[in-house]
Order: structure tokens, then C-alpha cells, then sequence
């Protein structure tokens, strides 16, 4: 059944091309909901268009005083069905404090279309300077809990198999690196993110002599997006930005991955605080990883939300449409679930409890094998893929007893050796046990970036250098960010308090 609704909050636009609106049609449409975190960005955009239009004497000062002061004076918004968008809804608002005489002046020079592409950069910029502070703190945890593992000799992995000792110190610091690239990458997004596309309209600019330049510098934009089919048409920037997402939650995946393995009994690596943990409902034994494991599947998400916005986006032809309200959403949803899951895992490292396997159980005890294979080949000149060979043999056959590295002697290599390449050797006793320790082993893989005490400790203090310099970036930005907003207060209440005075005079 066909309902009209007279009086929506997009009642602006009736009357001219088109005669009425469905109220259920407007509930289909309607971006209001997702648009509510877009209100302050929309009422600033408002301000610094109007502070324009003003200077370049395309509204009257006095104009321009009513409009400042009804934009100020406008509640936040109450999301309601009936509501279209928040762009008509300032609008409806500033009409209804003034008048449409007034009011109606509003939209010089302007289309939702440029607006809204606006709106969204403003918020996005500050959200991806808020995520790199989230990133930097738990950057911060993951180097404070290497600084107390240098020493701590842990198992690294490959393809899930026991490969080599490392340290757990090591092993954060990589974390540490990975969490470093994201920040660059979203530095980087951000450059393109901070472009205006205010002025633009809604493709074609306008007549009227307006200033980009003066409504960007306002809003605290690092220039122009200036072309105006460009600045109304691309969303590759929400794109990239899901793209640069993407890759932060695939290595937050991956690292909270690590965590679930290493706390389960059969690793035994880890153990994770019982705040974030849970137990069965029947078996009362259990520790479950149920907060990493949500936040794996969360990871998902907004992978899956960069597949939305790139199918949404793939097809549609030049300049706006309307499914580009169907892609923020799922930009502001991964951001939100990124953050969520980075500030968690900032309390979950420092309080991990690591144990220290034994490495002389079978399932490590092999795991020093390149270095036996090393010393072979450094000091008694065999060649290493023929050392690589005897030992693999000879691993073969302590493993197929069961028994750990205790068992590798000097005479058991010799034998190995002759028996797969025919070489003879009398090899030092005290070679096979440094070969086979874990911490010899460790100590000695001294190059640069290997885990090695002395070298994470170099690793670790550059690392604090480079979050020192995140974090400086993250203050410059938001400095930017508050300079601009106090400058674009400070102006609009300049005018705010001229129209007082206007009215006092004309009294």
C-alpha cells in the first residue's frame, strides 16, 4: 500500500521535480544511521563553505551571521526513518532557525555529492590517526615484553614443524616490525585520505566565484582533489584505505594464531592470563582462548568488507551514485573492529606467561641441527650439502628410537659420515656440544637481524626509536587536526558575535 509522507526531513527537494515522497521509500534509502558519525564533520564543512561564501561576497555578511549561528545551534542527530540523510537534516535544521529566505542560501555553491565525500575524509583521517596511536600501544607492550626475553630460548617454526631455537624476544620484535609496516602504509593512505573535495558540487564546480582553497585551508586539508569529476567520483581512497585494513588484520590474525597454538597443552609455549580466557561449561580442566579466537574471526570481517566495497565499486559508472552509501559502513565497521582488537591484544602481551621448553625433549631436541651441519662444513671442510645429508641421517635414526640429542656423540656423526659419503673424520667432542645447544646456538647467530642477545638488544632500542617517531607523527597530525577546528571555531564565532552586533545597532 502506497503511503505519502508529506513531511520528511527531505521535504527540501519535494515540490520542484518531484511531487511527493513515500515514507517507506525513504526508510529503504535512507543513510541516516550510518551517517550520524558524520554530523560534526557536516556542520564544520557547513561553516567553513559559509565563511567563504561570505569573503567572497556571495552572501551578505549579515546573512552569513543567521546561518553561522543556526549551525551552531544545531542538536545532534536523532535518527529517525523518516530522515533522508544528515546533510538534508543540517539543512532542514538551519531553514527552520532562519527562514527559507535565509536558509535556503545554504546550499550555494555545494552538493551532497562533494559533502559527503568530505565528510567522510575528515572522519576518516582522524580515525587512521587514532589507529596508529592503538597500534603504537601495542607496538609499545610487545618491546617491553622483548626487553624481559632476550635470553629466553624459544622453538621457531616452519611449516608448524620444530625448526630452529630463537629467542621469544626474537620473535616479538618481528611482531613489532610487522605492526611497523601497517603504520606506514596507513601514513601513506592518509596523504591521499587529506585532500579536499569540497567545491567540486556535484560534478561540473559552479558559477559562482568561490574559494577551494579557502574552504580546504578551513578544514585543515593538505590541498585540493582537484579535479571535480575526480572529487565527487572516487572512492578509491575508502578502497585503500579497506585494502590497508586488509593486511592489518591479516597480521593480527596471524599473530593472535600464534598465541591460540602456543597456549594449547600440546605446545605448552604460553600461558594467557585468565582474564582473557574462558573454561568449558562441562569439562572443568579447560582454558580456552575464546577472546583470541573472536578476535580471528572478526579479522575475517573486514576482509570480507574489503571484498564488499571492491565488488560495489567495480561496476559503477563515472561521478556519484547512490551505493556508495552502501561501502562507509563497512569502512567505519572494520576500523571500529581494528581498533577493538589491537587494544586488547595491548593487554593481553604484557601479561603472558612464557615457559621455556626443554629442548632435550624429542620433539626440540633436533631443532640445532643446521648448526652441527655448519660445523661440519666451517671446520672439517666437508661440504655442507653432504653434512646436510649425514645429518639428516643420523637424525632419522636417533627419531626412529624416540630419544633426544643427548644421543648425538662424536663417533655417531663419524659413523654417519662414512656411511653416506665414505668420509672419514675424527671429530672434537666438544664441537658436537655447542653444536647441539640451543643457547650456543643462539648466541652465535649474531648477524644482523639473527636472535642472538646482543643483536635483539640493538633491535630492540632502534624499534623504540622508530615508535618514538610514530607517535611524533600521530601528534603532529593531531595538532593539524586541532589547529584547523580552533581556527574554523574562532572565525564562525567572529561572525556569530557580528550579527549580535547588528542586532544591537539596529535596535
Amino acid at each position: 500500500m502506497e503511503t505519502v509522507e508529506k513531511k520528511t526531513l527531505s521535504n527540501l527537494l519535494r515540490g520542484g521535480r518531484l511531487s511527493s515522497s513515500r515514507s517507506d521509500v525513504t526508510a529503504y534509502t535512507s543513510s541516516i544511521e550510518s551517517d550520524v558519525v558524520l554530523f560534526s564533520a557536516v556542520v564544520k564543512i557547513n561553516q567553513a563553505h559559509l565563511i567563504m561564501l561570505v569573503e567572497q561576497g556571495i552572501v551578505s555578511k549579515e546573512e552569513g551571521s543567521f546561518l553561522l549561528k543556526a549551525l551552531t545551534g544545531i542538536k545532534e542527530v536523532e535518527v529517525k526513518p523518516s530522515l533522508e540523510d544528515v546533510h538534508m537534516y543540517v539543512e532542514e535544521e538551519v531553514v527552520k532557525a532562519t527562514n527559507e529566505v535565509v536558509g535556503g542560501n545554504l546550499h550555494i555553491a555545494k552538493s551532497r555529492n562533494d559533502q559527503v565525500s568530505t565528510a567522510i575524509r575528515m572522519k576518516l583521517r582522524q580515525d587512521l590517526i587514532d589507529l596508529v596511536d592503538v597500534i603504537t600501544a601495542l607496538q609499545e607492550a610487545v618491546i617491553q615484553k622483548a626487553g624481559q626475553h632476550i635470553h629466553t630460548i624459544f622453538p621457531g617454526y616452519t611449516h608448524l614443524q620444530p625448526a630452529q631455537p630463537i629467542t621469544f624476544a626474537h620473535y616479538l620484535v618481528a611482531c613489532f616490525d610487522v605492526l611497523d609496516r601497517d603504520i606506514q602504509r596507513i601514513q601513506d593512505v592518509f596523504q591521499r585520505v587529506n585532500k579536499c573535495p569540497m567545491g567540486a558540487c556535484a560534478l561540473a564546480t559552479t558559477s559562482f566565484p568561490i574559494s577551494r582553497e579557502r574552504v580546504a585551508e578551513l578544514l585543515g586539508f593538505e590541498g585540493l582533489l582537484e579535479n571535480s569529476v575526480d572529487a565527487v567520483s572516487s572512492r578509491d581512497f575508502l578502497l585503500e584505505t579497506q585494502s590497508v585494513l586488509t593486511i592489518l588484520s591479516v597480521d593480527v590474525s596471524r599473530m593472535v594464531e600464534d598465541l591460540i597454538l602456543w597456549s594449547s597443552l600440546n605446545f605448552g609455549l604460553i600461558e594467557l592470563p585468565d582474564a582473557f580466557a574462558s573454561t568449558s561449561s562441562i569439562m572443568p580442566q579447560k582454558k580456552n582462548p575464546d577472546v583470541l579466537e573472536v578476535i580471528r574471526a572478526r579479522m575475517s570481517h573486514i576482509q570480507g568488507n574489503f571484498v564488499s566495497v571492491a565488488s560495489t565499486l567495480r561496476a559503477l559508472p563515472s561521478t556519484y551514485n547512490m551505493d556508495f552509501q552502501e561501502v562507509t559502513p563497512t569502512l567505519w565497521e572494520s576500523l571500529i573492529e581494528s581498533e577493538r582488537a589491537l587494544a586488547i591484544l595491548a593487554e593481553i602481551y604484557p601479561r603472558l606467561t612464557i615457559q621455556e621448553p626443554s629442548f632435550e625433549k624429542p620433539s626440540y631436541a633436533f631443532t640445532t641441527s643446521t648448526e652441527l651441519a655448519n660445523v661440519l662444513t666451517k671446520k672439517y671442510g666437508v661440504p655442507f650439502r653432504t653434512a646436510h645429508k649425514a645429518v639428516g641421517a643420523l637424525v632419522s635414526h636417533l627419531s626412529a628410537k624416540d630419544v633426544g640429542n643427548h644421543k648425538v656423540s662424536a663417533p655417531l656423526m663419524e659413523a654417519f659420515l662414512k656411511e653416506t659419503a665414505g668420509i672419514s673424520l675424527q671429530i672434537e667432542v666438544k664441537d658436537i656440544e655447542e653444536a647441539m645447544d640451543p643457547t650456543y646456538f643462539v648466541k652465535h647467530h649474531d648477524v644482523r637481524g639473527g636472535p642472538a642477545p646482543k643483536e635483539v638488544n640493538r633491535m630492540i632500542k632502534t624499534r623504540g626509536q622508530r615508535l618514538q617517531a610514530s607517535r611524533k607523527w600521530r601528534d603532529y597530525m593531531r595538532a593539524e587536526q586541532s589547529k584547523a577546528q580552533k581556527r574554523l571555531a574562532r572565525e564562525s564565532r567572529a561572525y556569530e558575535s557580528s550579527e549580535r552586533s547588528h542586532k544591537t545597532s539596529s535596535r
